[in-house]
């Protein structure tokens, strides 16, 4: 049965994927990727891994995709047509992805992959207590500066996208 679904997951994340890349229509690219995360979410909890599903799952199907969207609307692109590539560059895209499947493919099919035995559990408590920790090896402080890094790339998305109003009102003021 895990089978069948896994099988399901990857169809789907394949299908959204390739809709998400070929759709001119950029609000969609975004919807159709949040199905692409919310697919890679569910093989996440397919293998029991339920934390970094959950993580999966708010982190980026809800904040990024949400910033995403956000950012489309701000600069008043919802309804922009993307344009369509040129017939050489598709071309060129195709041999390179169909070369890196075939390294892909070689990889897989030329190498003995083991299953390993993991004797250490690790609980979602541990996790939280090793994010939050201030002892060695503890990362509270890539955690805050990681923060601060995000507000301020959002402080200047909301600049940038609103730079050119600003200075167009301060020149009808000269």
């Amino acid at each position: 049965m895990e089978k069948y679904i896994f099988y399901i997951l990857s169809f789907i994340i394949i299908a959204f994927a390739v809709a998400s890349v070929s759709s001119r229509k950029m609000l969609r690219s975004v919807i159709y990727l949040l199905f692409v995360l919310c697919g890679i979410a569910g093989i996440y909890f397919l293998i029991d891994y339920n934390f970094l599903a959950a993580i999966q799952l708010t982190v980026y199907a809800g904040g990024i995709i949400v910033l995403i969207i956000f950012s489309v609307l701000l600069v008043h692109h919802i309804e922009m047509e993307l344009e369509m590539a040129k017939v050489s560059r598709k071309i060129l895209t195709a041999l390179v992805c169909s070369l890196g499947l075939g390294v892909f493919l070689y990889t897989i099919y030329n190498n003995e992959f083991v299953v390993v035995e993991n004797q250490i559990t690790t609980s979602t408590a541990d996790i939280g207590g090793k994010l939050l920790s201030y002892d060695a090896g503890g990362f509270i402080l890539p955690f805050e500066v990681v923060s601060v890094l995000l507000l301020a790339a959002m402080i200047g998305a909301i600049i940038i996208a609103k730079g050119r109003k600003l200075n167009d009102k301060n020149e009808e003021a000269l």
